[in-house]
């Protein structure tokens, strides 16, 4: 291994250890509270409140990076997300866990959240161009091992539940957050130190929002990833749990789904990180979301059993692995560097701004309508968000290759 990959090499592991863990939490806690409580309502209040908590930290975050240092916010966030996992368990074991402690401790872990994965998100590219590797093959690789620790945690998660209960797999959940936070103090070096400016906090975070508005395809990505992220904040929080405890009657088979799934988006990685400079980007984006979206849930809806569902989250997971990366790429190319931690922690917090109100809605829609509707209701609303690369041209800029600028004019200003 070359010094000059090592430093990005560390950065993918501790994204593995970090995304693990969160893997693993989002999968203990919906079951703990179903557990606990049998409320599908609950479950996904938990769940919305912990993404409210990530979509405030993702909004407020770029700018409190970009001072603190990229490096340091990774390492900060992990740690807080350590503590944060552990108060559950050590309050569930001692004197016991009350619903609002649970919300309390729900809402710290999505604050802590954000801004580790934009500190590691805006150090990419600087890594990249160190370690002397594509793009294409950079974001392969990271969405590629991104994937792989859910493929990872998933199952474990979904094992550690039946053994340990819920609450013990959140002991080891903050272990992950505190395994990579120690990759990144020790080999990791800051791809950009603290920054000293004049510009105000206000000034800062409006710059971000000026990026979304005046790049109508970085603009138009947030919102439809928003919409999607809404949808599977549906499914991941309250109808993929709910699914796996009364249809198919198995932690394990939830455990399984969720990384047969990873699984099969780590295989797609693998083979955009080959042909992915080779394809098409918007022809490819389109066909993978299309395949993707409403499909499975259409499939889950006919109830074929564990068998056929595994079979079928493995081709969409082989697909879905190309949409990220596709994504990446085009960030990459037109973010500036002096924005990037900042248009970035914008560009998180909208795609999941959404996502609190989705977890919501599901648990209110599961009890109102039952779960087979709320799933095809939630199918029909994935077809109809899909389809907007096919109908409006702005899309097809994704084939283009701009030249990324040092300073961004319109919003620079903003910075000073």
């Amino acid at each position: 291994m070359s010094a000059a990959r090592l430093p990005l090499i560390a950065l993918l592991t501790a994204n593995v250890v970090s995304i693990c863990g969160t893997t693993m939490t989002f999968l203990a806690v919906p079951w703990f509270v179903l557990e606990t409580t049998g409320s599908p309502v609950r479950t996904g209040l938990v769940l919305g409140v912990e993404l409210t908590g990530v979509v405030a930290s993702s909004m407020l975050g770029g700018p409190i990076v970009d001072r603190l240092g990229r490096k340091r916010s990774s390492v900060l966030s992990d740690g807080f997300a350590a503590v944060s996992v552990a108060a559950i368990p050590l309050l569930h074991y001692t004197v016991g866990l009350a619903f609002w402690q649970l919300l309390a401790a729900a809402l710290l872990l999505g604050l802590s959240r954000a801004p580790g994965e934009t500190a590691r998100s805006a150090m990419m590219p600087t890594l990249v161009r160190r370690a002397g590797t594509s793009f294409e093959r950079a974001a392969g690789a990271y969405d590629g091992v991104s994937r792989g620790a859910r493929m990872l945690g998933a199952p474990a998660a979904g094992v550690l539940i039946a053994v340990l209960g819920p609450a013990g797999v959140l002991w080891v959940d903050a272990a992950t957050f505190v395994v990579s936070a120690a990759i990144m103090v020790l080999l990791v070096p800051d791809s950009a130190p603290p920054e000293h400016r004049r510009g105000s906090y206000v000034d800062e975070l409006r710059a971000g929002f000026a990026y979304l508005r005046s790049d109508r395809l970085i603009g138009a990505i947030t919102v439809m990833v928003m919409a999607t992220n809404m949808l599977d904040a549906a499914g991941s929080a309250v109808l993929i749990p709910l699914y796996a405890k009364e249809v198919l009657h198995s932690s394990v088979a939830l455990g399984l789904i969720t990384g047969v799934f990873a699984g099969g988006a780590v295989a797609g990685n693998a083979l955009f990180g080959w042909l992915g400079s080779r394809l098409p980007r918007w022809s490819t984006y389109t066909f993978a979301f299309l395949l993707v979206g409403a499909p499975r849930w259409g499939l889950l809806a006919l109830e074929p059993g564990l068998p056929v569902i595994l079979a079928w989250f493995l081709i969409i997971g082989i697909a879905c692995g190309a949409i990220n990366p596709i994504l990446t790429v085009v960030e990459f190319e037109r973010l500036p560097e002096e924005q990037r931690a900042r248009v970035f922690g914008v560009m998180q917090g909208g795609v999941l701004a959404a996502a609190p109100l989705g977890a919501m809605l599901g648990g209110v829609a599961v009890e109102a309508f039952g779960l087979t509707t709320t799933i095809l209701i939630v199918g029909v609303g994935y077809l109809a968000v899909t389809v907007c690369p096919l109908l409006f041209p702005l899309w097809r800029q994704m084939d283009d290759r701009p030249v990324i600028p040092r300073t961004h004019a319109s919003v620079g200003a903003l910075s000073d």
